[in-house]
């Protein structure tokens, strides 16, 4: 049976600054957009008639690097966003366990702690702390950017954690002043403590993925590339993902596949899996090849050319060796398959450009290769992507934190050319925008406040009026077309949506007032009122 959507007395969002009022859909797909009276003339007989009440009709955003499955899963965890410092961080763990009642020895999990917001003591919580909160517990706690971790002395002796472990090739053990582990570890050796969680059951696992997809619906969310996707679990990730959206048809999702090891990258490529394959579902799509290059700037773990401005002791880590780096890039590009690497220090930007190189010359980048963060360069790095056409996948959200700290872990100077989106745009860069949920969340307002006015979700900016470093925030046009059309690009979809023009799917996120007009300031004042996607309504603000 055919269904047909009219949407009518709108502010309908069609780029460069041009609007339509009214667009009929058919089928989830746009057949015209043009004036109430046009629309309503060319409408098949029992149309759904949606009156937006004048609100403006962009299209459903689409983030471009998330984690939706993590996201679901940490509503279940302590949750530690926001924590305020050390005393705090105990007062939600004691929190969780009385409220929860968690049989003793049970491990407890969770995320979002970080320590530059700490009010009381500024600095890493340790073993000891975790030990005080919880006795007897093992307890693991990740920072907000999951790139460090903090266990108790209960969670390393269950995961077999001495004093004398090493930690696994591009991770690091902190240990104190008489070379006892403290509890904090860093990078890859991470997972050396993250195999005590327990393994997820099908049914969490359906039941944190809905509840993700919810999420996305309320922050007017159409489509997701999201990384859940591992080695060792990608035939069960994938059948989740049909399984959920066969019920639950709300988001279009697009996957990013981390494959740390040559042997896991064949075994996915050997059964068929390229980037565009549908996985079950239209809305189930295999993405690129994800890989990790570095850390976080935050846990300075990023890896820099040069050493960090506020540790000379460290540039970072870097969590794969060059050579091994290209060998996954060139057996998924001649496997058919695109990638994208996480990298955020110049010097990870750096390596992963080298590997990319031999895929991109003349400018050419047929199989879109792109970087996730692109957060620390200078001008030259930044030419230097735009000559070989690589894709920046950008997070402004980031700026709510980063920007207290980059001039401290970079100097003013590097820190000047980093975070560099208007300049990306101005090269020629091709752009997108996503939030890297849960590290932040999927919320796309406080995304593009922060990408239009370069402040923190408070207001501050560092002591710079007009923003921070201000010449590189977006116009509003411009940081809306990079959330939908710019996402849908990445993912060779720019034909078919992050448009509402015809031929394009009808996934639109209905907003409470017109963000083109107001003043940027009052961008989070803007409330995302209904979501469309597939000509369906997904989500309704009561």
């Amino acid at each position: 049976m055919t269904r047909s959507l009219l949407l009518q007395n709108a502010n309908i969002y069609l780029g460069s600054g041009r609007f339509a009022r009214s667009l009929l859909a058919v089928d989830g797909v746009i057949r015209a957009v043009g004036s109430d009276e046009a629309m309503a003339a060319c409408a098949p007989a029992g149309v759904e008639v949606l009156n937006a009440e004048g609100r403006t009709a962009v299209p459903a955003f689409n983030d471009s690097h998330c984690h939706l499955l993590m996201l679901g899963r940490a509503l279940e965890d302590i949750r530690l966003h926001g924590t305020s410092g050390i005393a705090d961080l105990k007062a939600r763990v004691r929190r969780y366990i009385a409220e929860r009642r968690p049989a003793p020895g049970t491990v407890l999990h969770g995320m979002g702690w970080n320590q530059d917001y700490f009010e009381d003591e500024r600095r890493l919580p340790t073993a000891a702390d975790l030990d005080e909160a919880a006795p007897g517990y093992p307890l693991v706690l990740e920072r907000a950017c999951g790139h460090i971790l903090v266990a108790s002395t209960a969670a390393m002796r269950l995961a077999g954690i001495t004093n004398e472990t090493a930690p696994l090739p591009g991770g690091a053990i902190d240990r104190d002043g008489e070379g006892r582990a403290t509890g904090i570890f860093r990078e890859n050796a991470c997972a050396q403590v993250m195999r005590i969680l327990p393994a997820p059951t099908l049914d969490s696992d359906r039941r944190a993925l809905q509840a993700a997809l919810r999420h996305a619906a309320a922050c007017g969310v159409g489509s997701a590339h999201s990384m859940d996707v591992r080695g060792g679990n990608w035939r069960d990730v994938l059948a989740l993902y049909r399984s959920v959206l066969e019920e639950t048809p709300s988001l279009r999702v697009n996957h990013q596949c981390c494959f740390m090891e040559e042997n896991e990258l064949a075994d996915f490529l050997a059964a068929g899996n390229r980037t565009g394959t549908v996985a079950g579902h239209a809305m189930n799509r295999v993405g690129p090849l994800k890989l990790f290059v570095d850390g976080s700037l935050g846990a300075r773990t990023a890896l820099l050319r040069a050493s960090y401005a506020d540790d000379p002791t460290t540039s970072g880590i870097g969590t794969i060796e060059p050579d091994m780096l290209s060998r996954l890039v060139t057996r998924a590009v001649r496997g058919g398959m695109q990638s994208t690497i996480h990298a955020i220090g110049d010097g990870a930007i750096e390596r992963v450009l080298n590997a990319y190189e031999p895929f991109c010359r003349g400018g050419e980048n047929p199989m879109r290769l792109g970087i996730v963060h692109v957060q620390i360069t200078d001008r030259p790095l930044l030419e230097r992507m735009a000559a070989m056409g690589v894709l920046a996948y950008i997070q402004p959200i980031f700026l709510h934190y980063d920007m207290h700290v980059v001039c401290d872990r970079v100097g003013r100077a590097l820190a000047a050319s980093s975070y560099a989106f208007k300049t990306m745009l101005e090269l020629g860069i091709p752009t997108s925008l996503g939030t890297d949920c849960p590290v932040e969340d999927l919320n796309a307002i406080d995304n593009l406040y922060c990408a239009v006015n370069r402040r923190d979700l408070s207001g501050d900016s560092e002591g710079q009026p007009d923003g921070f470093f201000a010449n590189e925030k977006l116009s509003i046009e411009e940081a809306v077309d990079a959330y939908t059309a710019g996402s849908a690009f990445a993912s060779f979809e720019e034909n078919r949506k992050g448009r509402l023009l015809p031929g394009h799917v009808a996934d639109i996120a209905l907003l409470s007032q017109d963000i083109f007009s107001i003043d940027p300031l009052a961008l989070r004042t803007t409330t995302v009122d209904r979501t469309i996607v597939d000509g369906r309504t997904v989500f309704v603000r009561e």
